[in-house]
This record gives C-alpha cells, structure tokens and sequence, in this order.
C-alpha cells in the first residue's frame, strides 16, 4: 500500500424527511476491497429499501455501524484506505460496466460501432463458420483467422447462462437511479452489470426479498430468445447412413414462457385532477406476495353454506360464562375450532406442494392464521398447535393477537408456519367471495355476513341463520369432490355445535 494516501469518510446521503431509518444489512467487513458504487450498507425506513453505495474506491479500515442499528443523514458510515488506484473521477457516479467496453483493435471491422450500454449483451457476434484448429499449448499467438480472445474476467449471457449462439436480446439499457436502489449484494450487482441487466426490473426471491444471482439468471433466460436452429445438413461421408452413431448434439433450450402483458402507463391528470397517496408497508410487502399467489397457484373457489342457527344460540348461552373467564367468544373460534377437526378429517387440506411439486408434504402440526383488518393494511396472525386449544383458547389467543395486530405489534413469529387461513368478513358483509390462497399453503376458507333465510324442512318453510362459506383450493393439490366433501362436512360440524365444545385431549 501507498502510506501517502489518506483515510476517506462515507457517510449517509441526504435522506429527506426520514429519521432513525434502521439498518438490516452490513455488506461489508472491515479488510474488504472495494470499488466505486459498491453497496456498504442496506437501510430500511417505512416506505423504502435503499442500498447506501460507496463514495470512493480502497480497503475498508473500519464500519461505524451495525446491523440492526439507526442512521440519519450525514452519519458516518465507514472509514476507507485508498490504495491510489482509484478511477480518474472516482467521486462522481460512474457505472460499475465501464472496463466491460473495451475498445478493440484498429483494425476490427466494428472499431466505429458506438458504445452500447448494455455491454457483452449487445456485442455479441452474429453466428460465424466453425473456427480453424486450435494452435497447440503454449503457443503464444492465436491461430490465422481466430478472433481475438475476449479480456480475462469478461463474462457473457452464453458462457454464464448456456444459451445459444445466436439470440435475440429483449433486455433494457440500464436505469441508474433504479440500479442503485434494488435490493441487491455487491456480487449480485457486479454480476448483473456484466450481463447488462437492469436490476430495477428484477424481482428478488431472497430473505428479505433480496435479488440473488439465480434471479438474474432467470432475469436474463426469459429476455433471450433463441431462432429455430437450422435444418442440419446430410453428411457426405458413410456416417450419414447410420445416424444413430453420430455424436449426440444437445437440444436446444425450450423457449421461456412468455412474460404478463404489462398494464399500460396512464397520464391520469389529462382527465382531471389527482393526488398520490402511497401504499403502506404491509400493502407493499404482501401485494408481490398475493399475487406471486395467484398468477403461479391454480385456484378454484368453492361456495357452499352452513346452518349456524343453533351455533348461535349455543354462543349466546355462552356469553356470560366466557365474559368471567375474561374471553369475548365469538363465531370465528367455533368456526376455527371446525376448520381444525375438518383438517384432521382431511389431511391433504393441511399439506404443501415441495420445491420440485412432485411430492407433498403433509404436516403432523395444525397451526391455523386469520386474516386481521388494522389501519395499516391487511395481516395474517397465527394461532399455533390450534389442534390443542379448545374453543375458549382459541377465543383468548384471537383476541390477544388481534389486538397486537391493530397496535402494530405483532411479532413476526407470530405470523409464520400457518397450515390453513380464515378470512373472515362476516363483521362487514358480503355474501361470497374467492380469496387468494396464502402459499404455501393449499387452501384458504372465506366466510361472508350470515344472514336470515327462508330454509325448506320436514314440509315447511323455517328460518333459519345461514352462514356463507368461499373455500379456495390449489387445484394441483386438491380436486373439486374433495373441495365438496371438505366443505360439506365442515357446514354439517358448525350445523352441530356441541361438539365443539368437547375438551381437548
């Protein structure tokens, strides 16, 4: 190292109005050799996720925070040793594909093409006749005719990605500001450079929603499509008789599936006028999540109806009992308490499709979440080992959890592992709906306001409270006459309420 060079501070950029903006991630350690735009630490505030990029090339001396610590603008974030390497410039933004462009020689015929931005992307050659032997090892000069050997360490979408040699690149020029806001490691960043992704558009599957390098890859196999390879020519020799000894050529790579139409852009102040208002966090995290659900799982709803006459009076005699023991008993832990003994009834309701869909794992354990209604959006506590509680239990936890729910207090413990999911909207209204499966799991039941009706019975017309229930189901998982049996035997439990009350073993 050069002892004249000096030490260099990185701080937090300006960030607006937020304070005590929390860090989830530290992506480097002191000793780290970086460069120019190398993401040092990633922030979190109520709105946004945001990577804090380096200021400067070296080694890292010192961090100055810690994950799960606070920031504000202008905090110190690092301390770097410059190594007197840096790039002319280094303190203005510069795109980390820049060595990527290499100019080639003079006397390449593509010496005048202009820069592209998207770098071993749109460079690629067009398809050439198969090259002349390699010279032997050790030499020192490629063979006459040979192209130039691409510079040490550049890497492209065929040699990473195996895709054919010719394709048809649908990948954008990078968006800067975008690149240097997604939610991404320094090698993931580095990686998608080379390949010219812009990672604004790429979806992250990793904790935290975080881009990884296999969501690149797929990035970049569902942009490239490959042309219909040629009819291959008869060999004039005696092997174009017996093709079968020819050697075995690697089919090409299936085609992606096409991606979903985008939704057009609307200028909506040409019509008259507006005002943004941004979603909540809940709102941003679960939407992706929803519909990831619900483009990828085949549902099917199925409605059905339970006669809660009887449940009702049942509760109602029940009211002042439970009030002493401090519980406010309401139709959805009945309705629970049902769903459990319909789970055990029909274990393939609490089971998960694996990774590879061809096995299904059915789990031994029933825990059971309801979707919760709080001002910040819609969220999904679990009550766990459901199977062990009876119906008073079940009334305590929901209360408990429901109330953290609105105080925004809810853990996140307390909201994984679910088996299967309530939606309850009784206490709104509505008469059916389809809700979306929370997946993993397989299936989710709806329950809609009941209501007074006029029911049919042993020659006359009786009244009677009748419950609407919306089961949607991976249709991969469970066909329709297990959908109808499951939802007929949970309407004939609720129809049959004392037996809910039985104690838990």
């Amino acid at each position: 190292m050069n002892a004249a060079v000096g030490l260099t501070e990185v701080r937090v950029p300006d960030l607006g109005n937020f304070r005590d903006v929390a860090v989830i991630d530290v992506l480097v350690k002191p000793g780290d050799s970086i460069a120019l735009d190398t993401p040092l630490v990633t922030l979190e505030s109520d709105k946004a996720t945001m990577d804090v990029p380096s200021t400067a090339a070296g080694i890292v001396e010192s961090l100055h925070t810690s994950k799960g610590g606070k920031v504000n603008s202008g905090d110190l974030i690092a301390t770097l040793r410059a190594d007197g390497a840096q790039r002319p410039g280094a303190g203005a933004p510069q795109t980390a594909a820049a060595p990527q462009v290499a100019a080639p020689p003079a006397t390449a015929p593509a010496a005048a093409a202009p820069r592209s931005s998207r770098p071993a992307v749109a460079a690629a050659p067009p398809p050439s006749p198969p090259a002349p032997a390699a010279p032997p090892a050790g030499s020192g000069s490629p063979a006459p005719g040979a192209p130039a050997a691409a510079p040490r360490g550049t890497l492209t979408p065929r040699s990473l990605l195996g895709m054919p040699t010719s394709y048809r690149s649908d990948l954008a020029p990078i968006d800067e500001p975008g690149f240097s806001r997604a939610h991404a490691g320094p090698s993931v960043r580095k990686f998608a450079r080379e390949l010219g992704v812009n990672l604004a558009q790429v979806t992250g599957h990793g904790f935290k929603d975080r881009i990884t390098h296999e969501d690149v890859k797929a990035f970049v196999k569902a942009a490239f499509v490959a042309p219909a390879a040629p009819p291959a020519k008869p060999a004039p020799s005696a092997a174009a008789a017996a093709p079968a000894a020819a050697p075995p050529v690697a089919a090409p790579a299936a085609p992606a599936a096409p991606a979903l139409p985008a939704v057009p852009a609307v200028d909506y102040t040409q019509f008259g006028p507006t005002a943004v208002e941004p979603l909540s966090r809940i709102q941003r995290i679960s939407g992706p999540r929803l519909h990831a659900s619900w483009v990828n799982v085949p549902h099917v709803t199925q409605f059905d109806e339970a006669d809660i006459t009887e449940l009702e009076q049942l509760r109602a005699s029940l009211k002042d009992r439970a009030q002493a023991a401090g519980v406010k008993l309401t139709p959805l832990a009945f309705i629970m308490r049902a769903c459990v003994k319909a789970l055990q009834e029909f274990p393939r309701f609490n089971a998960s499709l694996d990774a590879g869909g061809a096995n299904l794992i059915v789990r031994k354990y029933v825990h059971i979440g309801f979707a919760a209604d709080t001002p910040n959006g819609l969220v999904v506590p679990v009550v766990r080992d459901a199977d062990r509680k009876d119906v008073y239990e079940l009334a305590r936890h929901l209360g408990q959890l429901s109330e953290k729910a609105r105080a925004g207090k809810l853990p996140p413990a307390d909201m994984q592992g679910g088996c299967f999911t309530i939606s309850s909207l009784g206490g709104i209204g509505g008469t059916a709906f389809t809700p979306i499966i929370n997946a993993p799991e397989v299936a989710i039941l709806g329950v809609s306001r009941s209501s007074l009706r006029a029911v049919y019975r042993e020659g006359g017309f009786v009244p009677r409270l009748m419950l609407p229930l919306s089961l949607s189901y991976d249709h991969r998982v469970i066909d329709g006459a297990m959908a109808a049996r499951f939802t007929t035997w949970l309407a004939h439990t609720l129809a049959e309420p004392r037996g809910l009350l039985e104690a838990v073993p």
